[in-house]
């Protein structure tokens, strides 16, 4: 989300690089044979690095997003080494009995009240809804049970917000803004205890309903170049105040809030808080109602509308207690907003996109089997089973990746790198499912109106691309920028050395390093040339051993190639992001199919899932070889030119997996195209609805019923191909097949009754032209919402 976490990465000058490499090992020879010379020598190296600006200078902001979190399994795949055994050990949790009752009853009550095609038709959540919101707790879900809270664990909280997203985005944006960054979970962390006594007990009553003003109309994912600007200043009582000035926009909730968190840079040109004058970026809390403040305009966001809007302060003076965690803490905003998102965005844009895909999957399973076309059911037509195999298995990678990140935050890690990937590749593989899913329901899906249940979530794609920092930058800044120094066993401490001119930290993380690069060399070539059969796998599935080995390759292969780009290419790789975005394609594909392994293990490895995993490590696998590729063909200098005329031709002949085959799709397609045990469980989490006359309810009564009733149509169809029936339709020849004896007159009638539902399910809503039409007030008292020219405004 922030470029911040981009400026640290190590930088080598080209020409320089192997003077250094020469240099570093000529001195380690040394080192073994004379220890003394070798200290000086070692000296020497730094001295030059330092003179010859190798490494940069890690700004207090820099710093502050490289040593929130912790680094997690990303760790061994940035040192060339994945230990699974570790990552075996690594939990994969349960919802506890209270949070599982909470979901069954509160959260299944919630959405029953909600009429999700009135919602999206007037963008209005119902004032019942929202008081059960506030009674039920759904606010509280980050507050201590000490405060009123529900003190819920990260997994629940995911959980929660993934099955109320999928019904409706408007509603589920109540629940998601209380309980993700913001006042709740500020004030519980850092807050004074004047703060967590009067604020947290009424956040989680919702009685204030917060949002967190961050976004500005110039800084959106470089959140650290904000502009919002904060005077400390005394006022004619002597009192010491803040004067704010601001322009804030995209805050979800901002129209309806009464509670503003507010990220701004603080300065205090009399230095009455002993801090300095330029204090640094500082939270600060505001009431709805403040003189100079300005709230209650909307934007209109694409798809499923929700309360969102623009934050505007002119002049808004504040006491300095409303610094979260008072005077004593200000300065400390960006340390705080980094340490909350190093785990937090793992939680509440991956639920809703991995609940999304669960919605997806419930639809275009039920969907091609339910609707037929030249007399089949489409989804045995090998088009549309390529796109249901793809979303099954996808989905099911995805709801791992969910439970296993939240398993680590559940345990106390917060690990921000993995975050990041939750975050960026959970919304866009989200997006591409909903496209796919779109493409197989067809003009089902494009028809809006009640019983319409996918268009929606594809419309409100984009809005989970773009929060919390553009994918894009993510992708191209955040997860391997980050990553290459934070997650690397070495690279840290070698400039933490030099910049503490620590001779001897130096030397033991440098020779390290060395040795860490020579010994990964002989690694990937080991394992290529074996295919990584030699690699030591834990005890695991016999049919999943190939899947661990060939990832093990692979992280050997991605931490020789992180060492390349650190060495080769330094405090350049922020300005390729084309090459660093391949890097975080590898990382993340390899993440992604490690947790749908650990998903397969601790699920009991259920054969029925095997046609799943294959297709989702076959497909991780192979977009990993695919960002492998591109790595190699875009590398800069000497070494690009090695990589691509030495080792891509090597790399393509003996590749780490190709695209899933025909036969894998159709295996994972059929997992969901039968309304059986394992449907309902790889659709588990999203609400499924009693009313059977509408939308969902409709369509999976119409596909329970043809799965019950395919044993029936199997012997009819049987008889068709003895030519005791004619041809044509197996349903509609029941009648003559009762008569024939080849069913019973049950049977026809159960027949009679599915292909009666078949026929509502494929139904879309009509609308006459009084329901149609509405009335178009036209572009009237719409503005942009700049501020005047003689606003003083940040």
């Amino acid at each position: 989300m922030y470029t911040a976490c981009t400026k640290h990465s190590l930088h080598f000058d080209q020409p320089l690089v192997f003077k250094f490499l020469l240099l570093a090992i000529k001195v380690f020879s040394c080192d073994l044979v004379i220890q003394h010379r070798g200290v000086a020598m070692f000296s020497l190296i730094m001295k030059w690095m330092q003179s010859n600006k190798i490494l940069p200078k890690i700004s207090d902001t820099e710093r502050q997003a490289l040593e929130a979190g912790h680094v997690w399994i990303d760790g061994g795949f940035f040192a060339g080494k994945p230990d699974f055994d570790e990552i075996l050990r690594q939990p994969y949790s349960l919802l506890n009995a209270e949070e599982q009752a909470f979901l069954d009853g509160p959260c299944e009550e919630l959405i029953a009240m909600v009429d999700q095609y009135e919602v999206l038709r007037t963008k209005k959540v119902p004032d019942d809804v929202l008081a059960f919101i506030k009674a039920q707790g759904f606010m509280s879900f980050l507050i201590p049970k000490q405060y009123g809270g529900k003190e819920f664990s990260p997994l629940a909280i995911s959980t929660i917000m993934a099955k109320i997203n999928v019904h409706s985005f408007t509603v589920g944006t109540y629940v998601v803004i209380p309980n993700s960054l913001g006042a709740a979970e500020l004030i519980k962390h850092y807050g004074t205890e004047d703060q967590k006594n009067n604020y947290l007990p009424k956040l989680a009553s919702g009685e204030y309903v917060p949002c967190f003003g961050l976004t500005e109309p110039t800084a959106g994912s470089d959140a650290a170049s904000i502009k919002a600007e904060g005077e400390v200043f005394r006022d004619d009582n002597g009192d010491i105040k803040i004067r704010l000035n601001f322009r804030k926009r995209y805050i979800t909730l901002a129209p309806v809030s009464n509670l503003v968190t507010l990220a701004c840079k603080l300065t205090d040109p009399n230095n009455l808080l002993g801090k300095g004058e330029d204090i640094g970026i500082t939270t600060v809390l505001i009431h709805k109602g403040v003189e100079g403040f300005s709230s209650g305009d909307h934007h209109d966001p694409v798809g499923e509308s929700f309360d969102n809007g623009p934050l505007i302060g002119k002049d808004v003076v504040v006491s300095v207690h409303d610094i979260i965690g008072g005077p004593a803490n200000a300065g400390n905003g960006w340390r705080m907003l980094m340490e909350q998102l190093a785990g937090g965005r793992a939680v509440s844009l991956p639920a809703g996109a991995i609940g999304a895909s669960k919605a997806v999957v419930a639809t275009t399973g039920a969907y091609s089997m339910v609707r037929q076309q030249f007399g089949i059911q489409i989804g045995l037509m090998e088009g549309v089973e390529e796109k249901v195999g793809k979303i099954a298995a996808l989905s099911y990678l995805l709801e791992a990746s969910r439970v296993f990140s939240c398993s680590a935050l559940n345990a106390g890690i917060h690990p921000p790198v993995v975050s990041a990937v939750l975050k960026s590749y959970t919304t866009e593989i989200s997006q591409a499912l909903g496209k796919d899913g779109m493409d197989v329901c067809a003009g089902a899906g494009v028809m809006q109106g009640p019983n319409n249940i996918l268009a929606k979530t594809y419309c409100s794609a984009p809005v989970g691309v773009t929060v919390e920092g553009a994918n894009i930058l993510t992708r191209t800044l955040i997860i391997f920028g980050q990553g290459a120094t934070r997650c690397h066993p070495y690279a840290l401490k070698v400039v933490d050395a030099v910049e503490k001119d620590d001779v001897k930290q130096f030397r033991s993380s440098l020779v390290a390093w060395m040795i860490q690069f020579i010994v990964g060399v002989f690694r990937v070539l080991f394992h290529g040339v074996t295919r990584g059969i030699f690699a030591s796998v834990p005890d695991v599935a016999p049919e999943t051993k190939t899947y661990y080995r060939r990832l093990i390759w692979a992280g050997a292969r991605f931490g020789f190639l992180t060492n390349m780009a650190m060495f080769a290419i330094g405090g350049k790789l922020k300005a390729r992001g084309k090459l660093t975005g391949r890097y975080a394609d590898a990382l993340a594909w390899m993440l992604l199919g490690t947790a749908t392994l650990r998903r397969f293990e601790a699920e009991g490895r259920k054969q029925e899932d095997l046609p799943l995993v294959d297709y989702a490590l076959t497909h991780a696998l192979s977009e990993t070889q695919k960002a492998f590729e591109g790595i190699y063909a875009n590398f800069d200098g000497f070494i690009g030119s090695i990589l691509r005329f030495f080792m891509t031709l090597p790399l393509r002949l003996n590749p780490l997996a190709t695209p899933p085959s025909d036969a894998m799709s159709h295996e994972a397609a059929k997992t969901i195209q039968r309304y059986n045990e394992q449907y309902l469980r790889l659709i588990e989490g999203i609400h499924l609805p009693d009313n059977q006359s509408l939308g969902l309810g409709r369509l999976l009564k119409s596909f329970r019923l043809l799965s019950e009733v395919e044993p029936i149509l199997a012997r009819i169809h049987e008889a068709q191909k003895l030519h005791k029936l004619r041809r044509g339709s197996v349903e509609e020849l029941a009648d003559e097949a009762q008569k024939l004896g080849i069913i019973s007159e049950t049977e026809a009638g159960l027949v009679a009754l599915a292909l009666a539902a078949r026929l509502e399910a494929i139904e879309v809503d009509v609308f006459s032209p009084e329901q149609y039409y509405r009335e178009d007030k036209g572009l009237e008292g719409i503005y942009s919402g700049a501020p005047v020219a003689e606003e003083k405004v940040a």
